[in-house]
């Protein structure tokens, strides 16, 4: 660790006041909503850096990847994990990583969890202290999936691996300990766009649909923009401009970007979709995609819980190892799956 990264996570510690002169000198207020002080110290720290959209794909990964170095933490303990891979329709592999808690319930399905990063940019260890915290917490093992990235493979490239992971692991759920024929499925922005396209492919397709969706500050929406990209179009770390960066890369020329596959929000019959769970952050351009479909869901009679974390930034799940309220949030997140999968009644046969 260098030491300019030693000293930030020291300052990250001091009481919110003195961040907040550090930073600026006055909390950021948007529409309400304050941020939270450490994430405003860090995004203060960060606006010296060049924008993501004026970098290579290349290059903005491994931008990504350094910064978010800084902000982890080790897994949670009693949690054991490995990297794997597994089969996909087009025969290449698919690199996963497997979580297993040590007090795993053996009825408890296994959780297909797919990483944020815009379809460009993230990896297995982007969510990997989020996925901890799930497996310990819900007591499951978790599937975190590897998706190809654009542009090298442009939509739906990703999707398409989403899938085949989802559907192997509903064959394979005792390869982990769980119930083979179940499974439930999650993810943040990009992943939770793939989360809730991913169920709408198995009620058209009329195959068995996850138990559960997790759907963490998901973009769903991609032809239209609401009214949250200009409120918070300079957000940090998602900004309008990153965001459209993304969606660039991530889609072939020409594309439809109002077809379901893209935005789930279209899809509009949502009544045989499953319990869903939809979390949102206050400072995001995304925070309105997640209310919107919340809100839809809920019309259409699907059980929803919804929850906007209004103080907290995108991507919040990287930051549990600086931002006590990223930690806190996450925390919580596990404990409503916890909640869901406790609902579910099954028994270890």
């Amino acid at each position: 660790m260098s030491l300019q990264v030693t000293i930030a996570k020291l300052l990250l510690k001091l009481p919110g006041n003195l961040l907040v002169k550090l930073s600026g000198g006055k909390p950021v207020e948007i529409n309400g909503r304050v941020l939270d002080p450490q994430f405003q110290f860090i995004a203060h720290g960060a606006a010296s850096q060049p924008p993501m959209s004026s970098l290579s794909p290349q290059d903005a990964r491994a931008a990504s990847a350094a910064g978010l170095a800084m902000f982890t933490e080790a897994p949670e303990p009693g949690v054991s994990f490995h990297d794997d891979e597994i089969p996909s329709r087009n025969r290449h592999k698919i690199p996963v990583r497997i979580y297993r808690p040590d007090n795993q319930d053996p009825a408890a399905p296994v959780m297909v969890y797919y990483h944020f990063g815009g379809g460009v940019i993230g990896d297995l260890d982007t969510c990997h202290v989020f996925c901890s915290i799930l497996a310990k917490r819900v007591r499951c093992p978790i599937l975190s999936v590897d998706y190809r990235l654009a542009p090298e493979h442009k939509f739906p490239a990703g999707l398409n691996d989403a899938i085949d992971a989802y559907e192997w692991a509903l064959r394979n759920g005792e390869k982990l300990g769980a119930p083979s024929g179940i499974a439930t499925i999650g993810g943040d922005s990009m992943g939770g766009n793939f989360t809730a396209i991913v169920a709408q492919e198995m009620m058209r397709e009329r195959k068995p649909l996850p138990l559960l969706q997790l759907l963490i500050y998901p973009a769903t929406e991609l032809e239209n923009e609401f009214p949250s990209y200009t409120a918070f179009g300079e957000a940090y770390p998602l900004s309008a401009d990153t965001m459209r960066w993304f969606m660039d890369q991530y889609l072939p020329e020409g594309q439809n970007r109002a077809d379901v596959r893209l935005s789930p929000a279209r899809e509009t019959r949502l009544e045989d979709l499953p319990t869903a769970i939809v979390v949102t952050a206050g400072f995001d351009p995304l925070v309105d995609d997640g209310a919107a479909y919340a809100e839809l869901l809920r019309r259409s009679g699907v059980d929803v819980t919804f929850k906007c974390y209004d103080s907290l930034a995108h991507g919040f799940t990287a930051f549990t190892g600086v931002v006590k309220a990223a930690r806190k949030a996450c925390e919580e997140i596990a404990g409503m799956v916890a909640e869901a999968y406790a609902g579910f009644d099954l028994k270890d046969d």
